[in-house]
């Protein structure tokens, strides 16, 4: 028995040995996983180039959707928040467009190049427009709505319009956090980055209302 004491201490001695190595192996490797990415006032990655690009386009089709609410019945607290969204997407629009151009890309086309934006009525020509100012379009970015889902928005009645409208803009508002989300974990240019932080922040925020508001 004597003779045995020694060798299993000495074996889990060396299991204990093992393990600890194990894990300092596995903590160097996690702390440089999780390094983060080193941001810069004035250079930018790939992954900057998409955050602008795909946000442009999906942004445009946020204020498309709040062109739609124009000359509908709206509870007072929807038409504020319809306001808020036009308010700080399209600046952040010409702000990314801007971005872009500095860095030699090219500004993509969105569905507000080619539909009426007024959407002052609701006849035959701005219900096509709407399908046709689709295509050629992004529709897999997160949140996007589709052709169909904007007709059935434009479409949609009185009754119907106000929670589907509500229900939609959840959606893209979540596509829009996700979006960010990745941005603030693979951009390096510090402006987009923060602008995804804000996008994250505000339409956060605006998810909830909506989503108190749908009850």
């Amino acid at each position: 028995m004597r003779t045995q004491r020694p060798l299993f201490r000495a074996t889990w001695a060396a299991a204990g040995l093992a393990v600890l190595l194990t894990l300092s192996a596995c903590g160097g490797s996690s702390e440089e996983a999780e390094a983060p990415q080193k941001l810069s006032e004035t250079e930018h990655n790939k992954a900057d180039v998409a955050f602008a690009t795909d946000m442009i386009q999906h942004h445009a089709q946020a204020m498309s959707m709040v062109d739609l609410t124009m000359d509908r019945p709206l509870d007072p607290e929807v038409q504020e928040l319809a306001d808020a969204i036009r308010a700080a997407q399209s600046p952040e629009i010409e702000t990314m467009s801007g971005w872009l151009q500095e860095w030699g890309e090219e500004v993509p086309s969105t569905m507000r190049d080619h539909v009426n934006g007024g959407h002052e009525g609701h006849g035959d020509e701005d219900e096509s427009s709407m399908s046709d100012s689709m295509e050629g379009l992004d529709h897999d970015m997160p949140g996007m709505m589709s052709a169909e889902d904007m007709e059935a928005l434009e479409k949609a009645s009185d009754a119907e319009f106000q929670d589907m409208w509500l229900e939609m803009m959840i959606e893209h508002h979540e596509g829009a956090i996700e979006m960010s989300e990745t941005q603030q974990d693979e951009g390096r240019f510090k402006p987009a980055v923060d602008l995804a932080g804000t996008i994250i922040e505000t339409q956060s925020a605006e998810i909830d209302t909506m989503e108190k508001i749908l009850g």
